[in-house]
Parts: structure tokens; C-alpha cells; sequence
């Protein structure tokens, strides 16, 4: 027979809402109390003081109560659970003493000082010690982050972009006592870099049993942009924190707070929140909560397969390694839906309408909610309802947790649109798990070589394989030996993300460029384009769209729009899809040829210029639709500078007004080679330009990567190798020259470049980062 309890919660958020559902549904609880409560959560609701000790143990005695359950924080921190225990009724959540690594900043920092548990450096400061805080910041010369030391709703944490948005923060909080009685005195601590993972554990006092871990999207807007709210979703597990990761901070973080906290003689029960950076110098700890986080307890709850009232009881009772606590395969997604004006002035009293038919099988957790008198639900809190969806993988709850909150309406409701996109940009598998393989590509340009070499005669001095085909054509009696060089090519996914942005114009300005770039790395100089257009149905303005951006790349490449094709194919193509290719013929002098040959050939000891990309140019976009799937174009999330669409969707440059002077000029023969970074980015591409016997090495951090780049690197978790084999990464072009004609080369330039390498030594021809 399993003993039953008459179990009290206390709070009216998600996270008690996703509580009192997983409680209700023990067989273990005999009754369920709550309170206050809000009007979906289970159980029977009971009008009482949570912040009053003596409240609450007036009530859960009358009600006959033997257990109680702490949700907010504000409880903690007046004491509630010393009042319970001081006449025997069991709590879950830490003492008041214990609770301190969440009400007290600077005491945890302290805390972590005394147990070894790596923090950001920091200092405190007091009211009185304004101006020596402002000082401090001055003297360190760098942005800060500025916590109230006490509790502030989650909103008492500011991470300045400048220094003078620090002392600004640190004036708010010790000088206009911005933050009241809770920022009297304030944490100021360097800005980590890295992302964020929440992993929260329960805890019997001398022992620490890790959650799945999650991610919280802290920001109000898309991007991580815009003011620090209590939490605009989460999602679990997160993958950038995997099981070994996990083990690793539960020993070095949750152990560590426990053992601390029992040799200190408070000994910890209930459940640990550590919030954590993973830097790149090992993680550190953020902070600690000393409560169910919100909104991660409605993420993590709904994937607890073991009973959560029996966990509970194992933790008060010192028995947690007799319990398996469980959790499912699935992912979950939660979205808060949030009121008009949140975080700071939200607008209270709308209207909630929820049509269950949309929401289905969805969580909807309230937070922000409460019954008018005629039974109708409005908005009382800031925010409101927490949506989540539970799937097989993540991509399944997501879809879930954003289809169910379209059938949630009131006005001025607030939701970012990109909850949980790292973990869809991490979990792409790299190219291949795009659905395109560079290793099978090349398998395919060897297996037709041979075909092709057959129908090829002696005019033909370049083919498959190599930037564009190259014919001796003498007719072009301009040139002491006028050869053709041709070049064919599409766009690729990229025209899936510009029919998506509905922005076709750089489509075009892709596609001549890039075929430009092709026939300029062989010294020549385009002649005329032909383009081919095709797509389901045609559409007229798209077209135009297209042929625009086309024609604006030939008029600054100084090449005729010779003509093209458009063609109609339903059935071939889904509705709305295009796809454009096009080719390009440029002529040039075979004595001009690059690479260069004789005593101008590419050596070992040449070095590797190179000059920036304007974006992803045209390659590696399965990829990158697949990683951003999750991120409307909209949004800016940083480093980016520019919202996301436009730095996907920036064109394709050319390099022959920025190369002309220096390949027309006397200095031309000091370049021997050139190379185009396409796809297969530097590792595939640099081989091409190279002689038999030779490769080269790249030295990784010689030229500074643009922030979109910078964004994709630490979003994707992608390997060096992986990313510089698939996107170009920052170089779009790459010189070959002897190192002593680097200054003249890079003189010739008007813009910055960099050396970024050498060519050497190497029988296999390979391309090594370094």
C-alpha cells in the first residue's frame, strides 16, 4: 500500500501550474492544495499569505497538510520552510540559510569563493560605495553585467553593451534605487561569452541528481535582443550540453553547492537551479536558484516519467539514491506568450480566447491569468502562458508548442518567434545531413573526366574540374592567342531563402558574379551572359526581379546581357519554387593564363592573400536554411549587426573591380594564381590553383571573421574543418604571390587584405588549418 499525502502548493506561475499537473497525477497524493493558485491549475484552492510563515503553517495545519510544496522564491527567502519544519510538517525547498545561493548574490559568490566553484570575476558594492563602483568599471575599462543583489523577479540583472551603459546600470540600482531594497547592493562581474544552459537537480541534502538540461531564451526579442525578462521559453534537452557535460556539472557545480552547503551546517533539500555560461575557458556559474526555474519546469516536467511526489518524499527524507529518477527520450518546447508592454509595464486586464481545437494535445500552462467576474479569463500578469509542445525530436515539439499557440489570442501579446533555434542550428549533422555531400560531388567530377577528356580536343587547356572551361579561340585577333573561357553555374537553396524574403533582385547579382569571379581566377575577362530561368509557373514580376539584379552585376562587370531562357515546367517544380542558372564566356591572352607557368609558377614559400567575401556568396545554403530554420529573417541575433535576412542574402560579390588595377597593371605577373572560394570553401578550392606535389597552410584567426560567421561557428558546434569546407568563412578570394612582392600586391588593392597562409611541401595536396 503506498502511503498518501495531503500535499499544499504554493504559487500561481507556469512553473507551479506545471507542478500541481505533475502532483495531481500521482497516485502517491490523497489531496492537493493550492494557493493561491490561478484558474487552470488542479486541486482545490485555498486563499492564504504565501510570504507569511505563520500564514501558511496556520493553513496547512488546519487542512490537515503533511507536505509542502514551495514554487516562488519569495517564500524561500522570509523563511516558510524553517516555520513548517519547526512544527513538523514536512517542506520541499531549501531552509532560509540554504536559500541564500539564490537571495543573496554576493553571498553566493562568496559561497562558490569558499567551495571552488568557478564564477565569473566580480566585485560588491553598497549604496554608499557608489562612486567607487563607477570608479572600479572606469579603472577595468570594459563593459559589465550589474546584478541586484536580492531578489528581483528575474528582472535585476543588466549586461551593459558599453561602459557607460554600466555605470548607467550601476547609477539605477545604488544611486535611484531602481531595483528597491533587493539592489541596495549590487554584483558587478565580467561579460562571459559562450552560451547559456540551465540544469537544475534535486537534492536530499547530501547529494545532487541532474535534470535534463535546457536552455532559456532570457531576452524579450528575437535574437537574444531587447530587455532581460523572466523567460520567454526553453526547451530540453539542450544539446549543447551532453550527458558528459552534464556529468562533469554535476560534480564540479551541484555536488560541490551541496557538500558546501552541509559542511556549512544548512543542508540543502529540494531543487538546485545552476544557470550556467559554457565559455570557451571551461563553464562557469551564472547563478544559482534555489527553486524550480520558470519557465524550464514547464520544458523538463512534462518529460519526468518518475513519479514526482515520490522524488520529493526521497529528498526531504535523505533517500535520493533509492529513487530512479527518469526521463523520456522526447524533447519538449515551451513558448511564453507574454503581455503588451512586458517586462516593464505590463498591459493588464485583455482577454484571453483559446480555441482548444488548435491546441490540441499541447500544455498550455497559465501564469498571468485570472477569472473576471462573469467567468471570462483576462490577462493579470506579465507572462501570461507558457505553451508546450512534447515530440519525438525537437523539431516535432517545437512544431507542436507554435501551432498550438496560434490558437491563443489577446491583445498585445508578445512571442518570440525563435525559441530553441541553437538547438535546431546544432543538430544539423553538419553539409552531408543537409542533403549535400562534398566527397560524393568530387567522386561524381572524377567519374566523368574521363567521358569528358574523351570528346575534348587540343584547344581545350582547362576542363571539368576547374573554374570554367577554357578554349583557344584566334579568331580574337585582339589577343596575341585569344583563348574563351566559359563558365556554367547555378545559385543553389539560396534561391529558396530569396523567394522566402521575397528579395529575387540579388539572385541575379549572384549569379553572374560568381560565374564572373570563375572565368577571372584564369585572367580573363567576361564577354557576354546567357541566363536560364525555371521555375512551376512563371511569374512575371519575379522574373523581371531576377533579370534586374542579372543585368545590374553585367553593367558593373562590363559584360553584355547576351540573352536566356525562362521555362514553364509544373509538375517539376513545387508551386512557388525556382530555380536559375546561367553562363558566362570571357576571353583572355594564353600567355596571361593563370596560374601562371615557367619561373612565375606557384612555389612552396609562396604565400596566400586574401580578400574578404561579402557573405556566404552562394554556397552552403542546406546548411544554412536547415540551422536558421528557427529564426525568423527578422530578427538580428548577435553578433550580427544587420537583421538576419539581410546578411544571409547580402550578394555574391565580384572581384574584378577590385583586382583590375593589379591584373591590367605592370604589377601582373607577381600574381601566379587565384583562387575562388566557393564550395568546398578554402580546403576544396585552393588544391585547384595548386601544382602537383604542393598544399597549403591556412592559418586560422589571420583574418578577422565576419560576425555572420561568427554567429554560424558558435551556433552550429561545427568542427574548423567542417565549416571551412563548406562556407568560404570570411575569404572569398585568394592571391598566390612570392613573399616578396606581398606589399606591392597588397598596395595594388584598395580595400584590406591579409595574408593568410603559405603554400608548401605536401605529396598529397592537402589544405591544412592551422
Amino acid at each position: 500500500m503506498i502511503a498518501q499525502r495531503r500535499v499544499l502548493l504554493l504559487g500561481s506561475g507556469g512553473r507551479e501550474h506545471a507542478i500541481a499537473s505533475a502532483l495531481a497525477s500521482s497516485p502517491r497524493c490523497a489531496a492537493l492544495f493550492v494557493a493561491p493558485g490561478n484558474p487552470a491549475m488542479p486541486g482545490t484552492h485555498v486563499d492564504v499569505r504565501i510570504d507569511d510563515p505563520l500564514a501558511v503553517v496556520a493553513a496547512a495545519q488546519q487542512m490537515g497538510v503533511d507536505l509542502v510544496v514551495i514554487g516562488p522564491e519569495t517564500c524561500l527567502a522570509v523563511g516558510v520552510t524553517d516555520a513548517l519544519a519547526a512544527v513538523g510538517i514536512d517542506a520541499f525547498g531549501p531552509s532560509m540559510a540554504a536559500a541564500e545561493l539564490e537571495t543573496s548574490k554576493i553571498a553566493s559568490r562568496a559561497f562558490c569563493e569558499r567551495h571552488a566553484i568557478a564564477v565569473p570575476m566580480s566585485r560588491s558594492f553598497g549604496t554608499p560605495e557608489l562612486d567607487d563602483a563607477i570608479a572600479w568599471v572606469k579603472t577595468l575599462g570594459v563593459p559589465m553585467v550589474v546584478k541586484a543583489d536580492g531578489l528581483a523577479g528575474g528582472k535585476g540583472v543588466v549586461v551593459a553593451a558599453s561602459v557607460d551603459e554600466t555605470i548607467d546600470a550601476i547609477r539605477a540600482a545604488l544611486g535611484d534605487g531602481r531595483f528597491g531594497r533587493a539592489g541596495s547592493s549590487v554584483l558587478i562581474e565580467e561579460v562571459l561569452v559562450g552560451e547559456e544552459v540551465s540544469l537544475l537537480a534535486f537534492c536530499d541534502g547530501s547529494r545532487a541528481v541532474p535534470m535534463l538540461p535546457a536552455q532559456d531564451h532570457k531576452r524579450i526579442h528575437e535574437g537574444d535582443r531587447g530587455l532581460n525578462t523572466g523567460g520567454m521559453g526553453a526547451y530540453a534537452p539542450a544539446p549543447i550540453c551532453p550527458p558528459d557535460l552534464v556529468a562533469q556539472l554535476t560534480v564540479d557545480v551541484l555536488q560541490k553547492a551541496v557538500d558546501g552547503c552541509k559542511t556549512e551546517g544548512r543542508p540543502y533539500t529540494g531543487v538546485l537551479y545552476a544557470g550556467l555560461m559554457l565559455t570557451a575557458a571551461g563553464p562557469r556559474l551564472i547563478e544559482f536558484n534555489a527553486r524550480f526555474g520558470d519557465p524550464e519546469s514547464q520544458a523538463l516536467l512534462p518529460l519526468l516519467e518518475t513519479d514526482l511526489l515520490e522524488v520529493m518524499e526521497a529528498c526531504i527524507e535523505g533517500r535520493l539514491d533509492t529513487v530512479d529518477v527518469r526521463f523520456s527520450r522526447n524533447a519538449s518546447c515551451a513558448v511564453v506568450l507574454a503581455a503588451a508592454g512586458y517586462p516593464h509595464d505590463a498591459q493588464l486586464g485583455a482577454p484571453i480566447a483559446i480555441d482548444q481545437s488548435v491546441v490540441g494535445d499541447a500544455y498550455v500552462f497559465h501564469g498571468g491569468t485570472r477569472r473576471t467576474a462573469d467567468e471570462s479569463l483576462v490577462v493579470s500578469g506579465g507572462r501570461v502562458l507558457t505553451v508546450v509542445g512534447v515530440g519525438a525530436s525537437f523539431e516535432e515539439a517545437r512544431a507542436k508548442a507554435y501551432s498550438a499557440s496560434a490558437g491563443i489570442s489577446f491583445n498585445g501579446q508578445q512571442k518570440r518567434r525563435d525559441i530553441g533555434w541553437r538547438a535546431v542550428a546544432r543538430t544539423t549533422g553538419g553539409y552531408a545531413a543537409s542533403g549535400v555531400d562534398i566527397d560524393e560531388g568530387n567522386r561524381a567530377v572524377d567519374l566523368i573526366k574521363q567521358s569528358v577528356s574523351a570528346a575534348q580536343g587540343p584547344s581545350v587547356l582547362s576542363g571539368v574540374g576547374g573554374f570554367g572551361g577554357v578554349f583557344d579561340v584566334s579568331a580574337l585577333k585582339h589577343f596575341e592567342a585569344p583563348v574563351l573561357v566559359a563558365s556554367t553555374d547555378g545559385v543553389g537553396t539560396k534561391v529558396a531563402l530569396a523567394a522566402e524574403a521575397g528579395r529575387l533582385r540579388g539572385v541575379g547579382m549572384d549569379l553572374v558574379n560568381h560565374c564572373v569571379n570563375d572565368v577571372l581566377v584564369q585572367n580573363a575577362r567576361p564577354l557576354f551572359f546567357l541566363d536560364y530561368i525555371a521555375s512551376s509557373h512563371i511569374d512575371a514580376e519575379q522574373v523581371a526581379d531576377i533579370v534586374g539584379g542579372m543585368s545590374d552585376a553585367c553593367v558593373l562587370n562590363g559584360c553584355a546581357l547576351l540573352g536566356g531562357e525562362t521555362a514553364e515546367m509544373p509538375g517539376v517544380y513545387h508551386d512557388g519554387h525556382v530555380d536559375v542558372a546561367g553562363t558566362l564566356i570571357g576571353a583572355a591572352d594564353r600567355k596571361e593564363l593563370l596560374p601562371r607557368e615557367g619561373h612565375h609558377a606557384v612555389v612552396p614559400g609562396d604565400i596566400l592573400i586574401g580578400i574578404q567575401s561579402s557573405g556566404p556568396h552562394t554556397n552552403g545554403y542546406s546548411l544554412l536554411r536547415r540551422m536558421f530554420s528557427a529564426m525568423p529573417l527578422d530578427a538580428m541575433p548577435a553578433p550580427l549587426e544587420v537583421p538576419l535576412g539581410d546578411a544571409l542574402l547580402e550578394p555574391h560579390r565580384s572581384y574584378l573591380p577590385v583586382l583590375r588595377e593589379l591584373l591590367d597593371g605592370p604589377n601582373r605577373q607577381k600574381v601566379k594564381a587565384l583562387a575562388h572560394i566557393t564550395g568546398g570553401g578554402l580546403i576544396e578550392n585552393l588544391p585547384r590553383v595548386l601544382p602537383a606535389g604542393t598544399g597549403a597552410d591556412v592559418m586560422v584567426g589571420s583574418w578577422p571573421v565576419p560576425p555572420l560567421f561568427c554567429l554560424i561557428r558558435d551556433a552550429s558546434g561545427l568542427p574548423a574543418d567542417e565549416l571551412h569546407r563548406t562556407l568560404n568563412m570570411g575569404i572569398g578570394m585568394v592571391i598566390v604571390c612570392a613573399p616578396e612582392d606581398q606589399a606591392i600586391v597588397q598596395a595594388s588593392i584598395d580595400e584590406p587584405v591579409w595574408r593568410i597562409g603559405a603554400v608548401v611541401d605536401r605529396d598529397t595536396g592537402e589544405v591544412t588549418l592551422r
